[in-house]
């Protein structure tokens, strides 16, 4: 898996790169694929959207093995009143880790919902804010946590030219565990920094940093450096987003992987004109 399924996925973005337009086989407006790119980079923005993020972790504690996550995060905004918007994104992930004697553990891991809380009329600075779940859903040995965690969430980031900033918190804090290490008591960080270079295409940081203080001292950071490009597009009439990145982590726990690379394929489906 390390050596040929980043190969398929690298030529399939390649190829959505390349050949994506419309089914009337002209290119969407560049003022279009601009303004839906920058869509895509705001975690509260009004359109639905169904991510598959594949991420191939290897190094590090995991020597020249590798440990693949598939994220799938169906992103489903809707209205609340006249003045606020609500954005359930809910984090499902398929997880296949490495085990002992070439063995693997692979499965459903604890599904996370992240729900949260955003002006209608955004400004300047546009924020949103809410409550977190994390579920005890993992069926593999190597993710089990039995944990039912809580906690908050918040986003904000501004948008000035081609460039979007801004970053995103969340806290889980245990509330009731089946006994046992691992607990979720997890705090992540995403910074992101993308800049819009037209047509669709963008330069993206995103790192996601992560903080488990059930750690022991010393292996409670994951911080990761890197960068990658996305394209937003249109593929068979269907508007989407395509990118690959990838990520040192300068700072990791011992078992853990030194690097990773990451593929994302996001579907989207923004409001149709006069809706």
């Amino acid at each position: 898996m390390r050596t040929r399924m980043p190969r398929v996925f690298f030529l399939m973005l390649l190829g959505g790169w390349l050949s994506a337009v419309p089914v009337s086989g002209q290119a969407p407006p560049e003022s279009d694929t601009t303004a839906l790119a920058k869509q895509t980079q705001n975690p509260v923005a009004n359109l639905v959207s169904l991510p598959f993020q594949f991420n191939f972790n290897t190094g590090g504690g995991l020597v020249d093995q590798t440990y693949f996550n598939l994220n799938i995060q169906p992103v489903i905004p809707f209205k609340v009143t006249s003045k606020w918007n609500a954005i359930s994104r809910t984090i499902i992930p398929v997880n296949s880790l490495p085990g002992p004697d070439g063995t693997r553990y692979s499965g459903v891991g604890d599904i996370q919902e992240q729900l949260f809380f955003a002006p209608s009329k955004t400004g300047a600075i546009i924020w949103g804010a809410g409550p977190t779940l994390s579920l005890p859903t993992s069926t593999s040995v190597g993710t089990s946590t039995g944990t039912w965690a809580v906690g908050a969430s918040a986003v904000v980031l501004k948008m000035t030219g081609p460039w979007v900033i801004g970053g995103v918190l969340a806290q889980f804090w245990p509330v009731s565990d089946a006994g046992g290490e691992p607990q979720t008591n997890l705090m992540t960080l995403q910074p992101f920094v993308n800049y819009n270079f037209g047509v669709g295409w963008a330069l993206s940081f995103s790192p996601i940093i992560s903080a488990n203080w059930d750690a022991t001292s010393g292996q409670e950071w994951t911080v990761p450096i890197g960068l990658g490009i996305t394209r937003t597009t249109v593929f068979n009439g269907r508007p989407m987003n395509i990118g690959v990145q990838y990520y040192y982590n300068v700072v990791h726990p011992d078992a853990a992987a030194g690097q990773q690379l990451r593929f994302v394929i996001a579907l989207l489906y923004p409001e149709k004109p006069g809706k």
